[in-house]
């Protein structure tokens, strides 16, 4: 009889310990939650709030421009190199066709020939006038004779002409940079036999940017200014950690929307460089409320609400990411745990 009394017992010596442990519980939650001295409320509203969106950019020249033959022939001279930079004017590559010398030559004759017809028909025109004032020769001879003048002097000043030209196409042969930047790829070689219009050289201009390509989605959200941050430690420290969207490209190509950003600092050296941007994305509403308003427990996060009637309760919450505002500096975002309407003490 006393082993079964005492099995009965013992359940219920343990029930009155529980008891205990729960009312000293009891006491020691209102403690916790009003041991912060009160020092301000903060009513807590919606705010809306931009989720920004992580894409890649790479680090592109505004404008790539080809160093184009305008004649056809050898490359007889190279000036360049990958990564040289070049001012614009600036002679790059020689182009020369063996043809044009043999055509100034001749011209040269012509010109000469040209220049010895003109001298002689202005000799021929002297005599005749001379004669004419005698009587010697009719008025229809001496019409003639200013004629063949004029034929030569035009003669001469067609083959000169000509020769302007040729010389010209000769002058073409010089290859000058387009633009003021970096040479990027120097396709031609000295030897190298080119077409008229083929290119020696692409210079990429000084002005480089940040070329995003953003899935069509953010077509609508994206918009002239806006800025995006920029993970500055992919690019080095004198790159600026933002910059402004300065030109949204119209066309969409296989779903993406391609856009520049001026940043400060990108350099003039490497192009197609790889970095990760921030771009504004699709507002929403979030609450926000000071960091210093929460507080951990046991790995637990805990906001101080001033309930209805007056007193302090804690109040579990999940934060998210700070989200700075306006006169709220060390803003954070509450993901749950926060109704609208509900008034935060802060400390």
């Amino acid at each position: 009889m006393n082993t079964p009394e005492c099995e009965f017992r013992r359940p219920a010596a343990r029930r009155h310990h529980i008891r205990r442990l729960a009312a000293a519980a009891l006491v020691l939650a209102p403690l916790a939650a009003a041991g912060t001295a009160i020092a301000g409320e903060l009513r807590v509203e919606p705010v809306s709030v931009n989720d920004p969106k992580a894409v890649f950019a790479t680090v592109e020249s505004s404008n790539v421009v080809p160093a184009r033959a305008r004649i056809g022939g050898t490359v007889t001279a190279l000036k360049v190199n990958r990564g040289d930079m070049v001012r614009e004017g600036e002679v790059i590559a020689t182009v020369t066709d063996d043809k044009l010398a043999l055509q100034l030559e001749a011209l040269d004759a012509q010109i000469e020939g040209a220049k010895a017809s003109l001298d002689k028909a202005q000799l021929d025109q002297g005599r005749v006038e001379k004669l004419r004032l005698t009587g010697t020769v009719s008025q229809a001879q001496q019409d003639a004779a200013r004629t063949a003048v004029d034929v030569a002097e035009t003669t001469l000043a067609a083959r000169t002409a000509e020769r302007a030209v040729v010389a010209q196409q000769q002058a073409e042969g010089q290859i000058r940079a387009p633009a003021t930047g970096r040479v990027l790829t120097v396709p031609a070689t000295i030897g190298s036999v080119l077409m008229p219009g083929e290119p020696v050289a692409t210079v990429a201009e000084g002005n480089y940017v940040l070329r995003l390509s953003l899935p069509e989605t953010h077509a609508r959200t994206l918009a002239t200014g806006d800025e995006v941050r920029i993970d500055a430690a992919d690019l080095g420290e004198h790159v600026a950690p933002a910059g402004r969207i300065t030109l949204i490209y119209p066309q969409v190509e296989n779903g993406r929307v391609i856009a520049d950003a001026a940043v400060a600092g990108l350099g003039d050296y490497f192009v197609g460089e790889r970095v990760r941007v921030w771009v504004p994305g699709a507002e929403r509403k979030a609450f926000v409320v000071p960091a210093g308003a929460l507080t951990t427990r046991f790995g637990i996060d805990y906001v101080a609400l001033k309930a209805a009637d007056g007193n302090t309760i804690s109040v579990p919450v999940q934060p998210g990411r700070p989200l700075p505002r306006p006169g709220l500096a060390d803003g954070i975002e509450i993901l749950s745990g926060l109704a609208a309407g509900d008034v935060v003490v802060t400390p």
